[in-house]
């Protein structure tokens, strides 16, 4: 159909040549109009050509840089390396993006996966160029019919472990860019011809609304040549001009669609590298940074406009990972490492080549491992404390176990002496499963919190009352200095009783006989503080911020036994009642656990009591 319009625009422009030579004054010479019809011929072939060659090598550098940036996702990469599909759903969706078909061959040029699920060879009888440049680690773009239609093939090296594993090969139909230019030839035709036509009519003195259409279309065409595809011309005549510049206008129009499709394909990869978790960069051949996405701006803590034009080396200010890209760039291989930086991140740094033409330039790759690594960090902390925690009762039962089977069993005081320690060892092994499971559902959120608006006596109280005769027995004295009329606090009384066991237990652990343990609060709307002293031991100030963590103790309290858990369950009762927990101590002399809670807002009165009270008010005497 493009077809059939573009050669009837032709008859129709043949048709006005004719009839407006013929109009032409039989006086004007014959050279005069020969020599305007070559300079019109010669401008329409420059024109064409640098529209043609401008708009494929914008097209070239779009595919160039799609298949460019596949080769290197991480996705596209797991996926790869996958035996269950998934490189082929990868590639479909990868094609949604790029509106291409997407095909994954390995090193022999046989096909992977396909973005249109074909497991049929796509080379023919013979490895294409594109693809064998691509296994050579070089990237071609080629065009040719496929199919009986016209299409553009460009594949990238797929490089895995620094070994060139594949290729992937885009292949995008040039139908209707073709159709596009062939269209945008014919209307260059139309145009050179009716500017020839024009010429001789100003030649043969014609009427000056000619002359003005005529600077209008030359207008349009200087704006068209110079990239506004914007630009439109206004013609009310119905004569061969007016006809000239509608089919300018529905050039313009068809071009401007075009480039707004492109336009939309790029901001489509435009929002892939911005959602993404991975920081990307692109550098140029002398480590000037050309591209960076926010994810890498980021880790990197610089803002986009900071970094472009930049050197590598001034957006990283890390030798370390300036020297990942000098290897890279010696090596003409990909390098990677992962750095620790300066503020405590720890972060995966892939530098990968590539190659544009006869330019160099390098894919920087950043991933943020600082979770992961935390996260491992406690792990290993866990295994190894729950180890160490295991291993002492483990090994004492251990021992009364061998010590009865050696013959303390035959001993019955000296038995039932073993069999009353076994219990003790045991049943620390059960307290410290009970809290572990405990403090796993309060930090899963399977504990859930009923809140109500309590007296924090009533909390306080039945803690204290339970922990009295342990008091008594170590010869430390309770005081409660809670005031009648404190506000009441918003709590889930079960659970905050769990944490005043907890400090006030520990408490009386470590205070020296005829010592004091107090419980005193401080109201600052919209919290309650409420502090925990003891006049014991005291924790030394380097470790006053660890103590919230399992398992951890001191140095000093590790002779006083305990699992090292009671601390970590109450930090984490606190912080979901919406408060905070924090300690103080002087060593040797005190220490204060203080945490908060939230006042409970008071209930609102009824709106007709309140009505009621003020009619009461009111009919007084």
């Amino acid at each position: 159909m493009e077809q059939k319009t573009s050669n009837g625009a032709a008859t129709s422009l043949q048709e006005m040549l004719s009839r407006l030579w013929l109009r032409t004054p039989a006086r004007l010479s014959l050279w005069p109009a020969l020599a305007v019809l070559a300079i019109m011929a010669v401008t329409t072939a420059l024109l064409w050509m640098r529209l043609g060659l401008f708009y494929r090598e914008r097209i070239d550098v779009h595919y160039v840089q799609q298949v460019e940036r596949i080769a290197v996702q991480d996705a596209f990469l797991r996926a790869w390396s996958q035996d269950d599909g998934a490189l082929g759903e990868t590639l479909r969706q990868l094609a949604q993006v790029t509106d291409a078909r997407l095909t994954a061959l390995d090193s022999q040029g046989a096909v992977l996966a396909d973005s249109l699920g074909s497991a049929a060879p796509v080379v023919g009888d013979g490895m294409p160029e594109e693809v064998r440049a691509a296994l050579a680690g070089n990237i071609e773009t080629h065009r040719r019919e496929a199919g009986g239609e016209p299409m553009m093939f460009v594949a990238a090296p797929v490089v895995l472990d620094g070994e060139i594993a594949g290729a992937v090969r885009l292949a995008a139909s040039n139908q209707e860019l073709e159709a596009t230019l062939a269209q945008a030839r014919n209307h260059l035709l139309a145009i050179c011809a009716a500017a020839s036509l024009l010429i001789l009519l100003i030649l043969a003195v014609t009427a000056g609304g000619t002359s003005r259409s005529l600077r209008k279309l030359a207008e349009m065409i200087e704006r068209i040549t110079g990239g506004d595809l914007d630009a439109r011309v206004i013609m009310l005549r119905r004569d061969e001009l007016g006809r000239l510049g509608n089919a300018l206008n529905e050039m313009a129009d068809k071009l401007q669609r075009q480039m707004k499709k492109r336009a939309r394909e790029k901001d489509r990869l435009n929002t892939v590298m911005h959602v993404m978790t991975d920081g990307v960069m692109i550098l140029d051949q002398m480590g000037d940074v050309r591209l960076v996405n926010p994810a890498a701006a980021r880790l990197l803590k610089t803002t986009r406009a900071q970094a472009l034009r930049r050197s590598f080396v001034q957006v990283t200010r890390d030798h370390r990972v300036a020297e990942v890209w000098a290897r890279c760039r010696e090596s003409g291989a990909e390098q990677s490492a992962t750095v620790e930086m300066a503020n405590g991140q720890f972060i995966r740094v892939i530098v990968t080549p590539l190659l544009k033409r006869s330019r160099r330039g390098y894919l920087v790759l950043l991933q943020d491992l600082t979770q992961l690594r935390r996260l491992q960090t406690v792990r290993q902390d866990f295994v190894s404390n729950v180890s160490h925690e295991l291993r002492t009762p483990l090994a004492s039962l251990h021992a009364l176990v061998e010590t009865l089977r050696d013959g303390a069993i035959d001993d019955p005081p000296a038995a039932a002496r073993f069999l009353d320690r076994m219990e003790v060892e045991v049943d620390a092994l059960t307290q410290m499963v009970e809290e572990l499971l405990e403090l796993s559902r309060i930090e899963s959120g399977q504990a859930p919190l009923v809140l109500s608006p309590m007296s924090l006596r009533d909390v306080v109280l039945p803690a204290v009352e339970r922990l009295q005769p342990q008091a008594e027995r170590a010869h430390v004295l309770l005081d409660v200095q809670i005031a009648e009329d404190l506000p009441p606090v918003l709590v889930d009384c079960e659970r905050m009783q769990q944490v005043f066991t907890n400090l006030l237990h520990n408490a009386i652990k470590f205070s020296p006989g005829g010592g004091d343990v107090t419980v005193r609060t401080d109201a600052a709307s919209p919290y309650v503080e409420v502090i925990v002293r003891d006049a014991g031991i005291g924790i030394p100030r380097s470790e006053l911020t660890r103590v919230f963590e399992r398992f951890y103790k001191t140095d000093r309290s590790r002779a006083f036994g305990g699992t090292g858990l009671g601390l970590a369950i109450s930090k984490h009762i606190v912080q979901a009642h919406g408060g905070e927990i924090w300690a103080d101590s002087v060593e040797g002399e005190w220490s204060e656990f203080h945490f908060t809670l939230l006042i409970a807002e008071p209930a609102a009165q009824p709106a007709d009591e309140t009505s009621g009270a003020q009619a009461e008010k009111t009919d007084a005497p």
